[in-house]
């Protein structure tokens, strides 16, 4: 049964009119916008991406999150460096004038090349949580704290195709981090979902989202563990289930792992060993954002494998690269 509130109402701000000499950068945000506020209404949606790197003097993505905008700079090198304060303070001027809101209501982040793996380390310990929605589902993020705000917006589409193969069935998700797969499968009628992650900030944090939405953890266990060793434990202990979401990192050197783990290298075996746990005619949807990445569908038998990546890039994303995806089906 779905749990979504038929009342649930977003806010989304309308926005002032631009003169007639404004920039390109400035209009390529204002079309945005309009565009995904028209769709995000509908969809009872607040957090989406309406700038993603259109014009080269701004390599920056800005993602909107209930009234309060994410800018993330992309370094041309392979430092920390930083925006130029004029790019920073032109960036904050079009903002405020475009959306009539506050300099405090913008977030910075850089993007090095350096590294391909997420990284999930803490910069602050403001607190500064707050609760946006996605198809009518809360979730609390973070804007302030982390590299990342603890909602993956260029997977919402993934996330529509996960839920819906889950609906009256068991969905495991590993690599869980804040649970957001979860939460929005057992809002829409999954009977149990179990979610994996090692890090205990991150699997509490999937917890309060559970809890925002008034799900019960007793049908929605969040495990902190390393996916690794659990998939083994698992197997043995017979527990079957329909849908299986892997959505790793790239790499991961967490001193709670007893080994490095590389997704091109720990694929196999994270796939392998999913499919023992797989109900047949069940489903796996693997996903990566390495570039690099390169999947060998010949090593995994009685298996149906679409690569299904163009079918889960959301519209407001305008990089195809941004990650891929797969569906795996056990027959």
């Amino acid at each position: 049964m779905c749990r979504i509130p038929f009342m649930t109402k977003i806010f989304l701000p309308k926005i002032t009119e631009l003169a007639p000499k404004a920039s390109p950068f400035e209009l390529c945000l204002r079309k945005n916008y309009v565009q995904q506020k028209a769709w995000a209404e509908v969809d009872k949606t607040d957090c989406f991406r309406i700038y993603d790197k259109e014009v080269p003097e701004y390599p920056l993505a800005i993602d909107y999150y209930a009234g309060r905008f994410c800018v993330q700079y992309f370094a041309r090198g392979r430092g920390d460096e930083k925006p130029a304060l004029e790019l920073e303070q032109k960036v904050v001027r079009m903002i405020c004038k475009i959306f009539g809101c506050r300099p405090d209501r913008i977030y910075w982040r850089t993007r090095a090349r350096s590294k391909e793996t997420r990284q999930y380390e803490k910069m602050d310990q403001s607190g500064d949580f707050f609760t946006v929605y996605e198809g009518g589902v809360k979730f609390t993020v973070n804007l302030r704290d982390y590299l990342d705000t603890g909602l993956f917006l260029d997977h919402r589409t993934t996330r529509k195709m996960v839920a819906s193969c889950s609906k009256a069935k068991r969905l495991l998700n590993l690599f869980a981090y804040t649970c957001s797969f979860s939460v929005q499968a057992a809002v829409l009628g999954s009977t149990f979902t179990k979610s994996v992650d090692m890090s205990n900030t991150y699997t509490l944090w999937g917890e309060d989202n559970f809890l925002l939405n008034n799900l019960s953890l007793k049908n929605n266990p969040v495990i902190r563990a390393d996916c690794l060793k659990f998939l083994g434990e698992e197997i043995r202990s017979g527990c079957k289930y329909d849908v299986i979401v892997i959505d790793p990192p790239t790499i991961s050197r967490s001193t709670k792992m007893d080994q490095l783990f590389d997704i091109q290298q720990d694929y196999v075996f994270l796939i392998t060993s999913a499919l023992k746990l797989l109900n047949k005619g069940g489903c796996i949807f693997f996903s990566t954002n390495s570039q690099k990445f390169v999947f060998d569908s010949t090593l995994f038998s009685n298996c149906l494998i679409k690569e299904i990546s163009d079918q889960t890039i959301p519209p407001d994303f305008h990089d195809p690269k941004i990650h891929r995806c797969w569906k795996i089906e056990h027959y």
